[in-house]
């Protein structure tokens, strides 16, 4: 399965321990993340992750890409919305996409968690056939 990770600057640590605590979940699949939570994740997990560019600077845009070719299964976007953000257009056009194309989709850690358990049981192998 292909596994979209994005974080917010806020967000960031939050994610790197997610990533520590399903690790062994997460090495089973594709991992693809803008540019530098990527690097954050690679460099507490030892995970191989796809990086895009920094989510500014395009990251959160080819991500959607990606979802728009239905070829993301699962996105984790850990968001702070109590911070204000320039690019808010480029969240709201992945959440919209996600929803388009029936992408599991998580912007907190509780969802996150049922998400990455879910596909530890098997749950979302219902993607591999609607891809």
């Amino acid at each position: 399965m292909k596994i979209g990770l994005i974080a917010h600057d806020s967000k960031k640590k939050l994610m790197q321990n997610f990533c520590i605590a399903y690790r062994g979940i997460l090495n089973k699949h594709e991992l693809f993340a803008t540019g530098t939570t990527g690097r954050l994740i690679e460099e507490v997990t030892n995970l191989n992750v796809h990086k895009y560019l920094a989510g500014h600077l395009g990251g959160q845009q080819q991500l959607a890409s990606q979802i728009e070719s239905n070829d993301m299964d699962m996105v984790v976007f850990l968001r702070d919305p109590l911070s204000p953000n320039p690019h808010e257009p480029d969240v709201n056009s992945v959440v919209r996409l996600c929803d388009v194309y029936n992408i599991p989709f998580a912007t907190n850690l509780a969802t996150a968690e049922l998400l990455v358990k879910a596909l530890e049981r098997g749950d979302l192998e219902w993607r591999e056939i609607y891809r």
